[in-house]
């Protein structure tokens, strides 16, 4: 009797990335696989990968080589990178792992199984670099495949993700970007924007609905951009947030020029869309951001805050910054740390420039680059802001009664882990049956990132409390 393969995806990155591994595990469970808890357990071994900043690709890189052992034990084994990171690396990442089987970006997802089918009967192109082996010896590369093409028209239609989670899930709608701002490379390794049928999305909420996951996320590159015939990305979340048994319905991330009146309006109105918006600025100078090419201005930006919070008076607001953009100055630095303390984001996602290869940004002067010391130093000081004035606000809300859905149990044991509909994270004393359930959680006392809390119902494992809509 044959023996089933295993396959284990180890994803890295975004929830877009997150989702896109469940959708791998999908793909492969359809064609016979199993799915592995465990690298070492497993014949196929994919690590699913970022491309956004330098620092993940190292990281990525690092991982590669510590799997690479496991050849030693399974000759047989078959060694993936997906995602990002091999669309943006290709074949120079095939020479650079010889070890690695397999190179696939993420419109070749659908091929996967044919794909490692082909590796293992070595039907593909062998590259016979020669490289020197550990041991000073020489050895020649095995087979190896690369699948690179962009697809304008992929956008996975038809298929079905994993779920990995019995909480909450992913729902990725949209793929690839249009907007192309010069430090990204997203539309490079992930193509133009490519959105899917409403009814199909519908449907497939409804299906997760129906499997008593209540809670779901809208996923695109700029989500709100998202456009199906006569149909706005506002008709779809309104139509989302109404499918019976959705209880919560997030979306990320969004482009601040597509925050309209009419989405906001839907936010407002309909009772399953959470209190929350992250809303990516990042920066706080206007030459900066037309030097991203984010195409609106800090004033524009603060426009639409105030059109989101005039309407939803209790939202929950987060972003992303950037900082040490290629020509960004001292007095344009500053400008971004008043453009945190004038919001007073709820959290921030914050990070330094870092340099894509093919991106427009890395063909700006080399002497507009800012020094890393520099640069390091501008993220400490802006995480400091950013830290302050979430600690601030959290501090603020201790004492407020939430509804908190259970994801996991928290660090300590005994306790749970969970999210408020505005995305705070509570821990609170619990029993793992009340995982998937919601709960009435006081807030206690805060980290000033996170709460502590005790449950005020009655907590009745697996018991939903009643909220307007229901």
């Amino acid at each position: 009797m044959t023996r089933t393969r295993r396959a284990y995806v180890e994803t890295y990155g975004c929830q877009m990335n997150i989702s896109d591994g469940e959708l791998m595990e999908g793909i492969l469970e359809a064609r016979g696989y199993g799915i592995a808890d465990r690298p070492e357990d497993a014949d196929v071994i994919l690590v699913n990968t970022c491309a956004i900043r330098e620092h993940a690709e190292k990281r990525v890189l690092g991982r590669v080589g510590q799997l690479k052992g496991l050849k030693a034990d399974n000759p047989d084994l078959v060694l993936g990178v997906t995602g990002c990171m091999a669309q943006r690396m290709g074949d120079d990442l095939a020479r650079k792992a010889p070890w690695v089987d397999l190179v696939m970006g993420p419109d070749g997802y659908r091929s996967l199984p044919e794909a490692l089918d082909r590796v293992r009967r070595g039907d593909v192109k062998s590259h016979e670099t020669v490289v020197p082996a550990p041991s000073g010896r020489s050895k020649k590369r095995g087979p190896q495949l690369t699948v690179l093409d962009l697809d304008t028209g992929e956008n996975y239609q038809g298929l079905e993700q994993r779920r990995t989670s019995d909480v909450a899930a992913w729902v990725p709608i949209q793929r690839g970007c249009d907007h192309r701002c010069t430090y990204c490379i997203v539309p490079y390794v992930r193509g133009p924007e490519k959105n899917r049928d409403p009814l199909e999305i519908l449907g497939e909420v409804a299906g997760i609905a129906a499997g008593g996951v209540t809670e779901v996320t809208l996923l695109g590159q700029t989500v709100n951009s998202w456009v199906s015939g006569d149909w706005t990305f506002a008709r779809l979340l309104r139509s989302v947030a109404r499918v019976p048994g959705i209880r919560r319905v997030r979306f990320t991330s969004p482009h601040p020029n597509d925050l309209t009146e009419e989405l906001v309006e839907v936010m407002a109105e309909e009772p399953a869309v959470c209190e929350q918006l992250h809303l990516p600025a990042q920066a706080g100078n206007d030459r900066t951001l037309k030097r991203m090419v984010r195409r609106y201005t800090v004033e524009s930006f603060l426009e639409k805050v105030e059109m989101a919070r005039k309407a939803i008076p209790d939202l929950s607001l987060s972003t992303d910054i950037i900082v040490a953009f290629p020509g960004e100055t001292h007095e344009e630095f500053e400008d971004t740390l008043e453009l945190m303390r004038t919001v007073r984001f709820d959290d921030a996602f914050t990070y330094k420039y870092s340099e894509r290869e093919g991106t427009p940004a890395t063909r700006l002067p080399r002497d507009q680059f800012v020094p890393d010391d520099v640069a390091q130093s501008r993220l400490e000081r802006l995480i400091e802001v950013a830290r302050g004035i979430q600690a601030e606000i959290n501090a603020g809300e201790v004492g407020r009664v939430e509804e908190v859905l259970v994801e996991k149990e928290a660090r300590d044991p005994g306790h749970l882990l969970g999210r408020t509909r505005r995305n705070k994270v509570v821990a609170f004393p619990g029993d793992l049956a009340h995982v998937g359930s919601y709960r009435t959680v006081a807030l206690t006392s805060t980290t000033g990132a996170t709460f502590a809390g005790e449950a005020v119902d009655a907590g009745r494992p697996g018991a939903l409390t009643a909220v307007a809509g229901d």
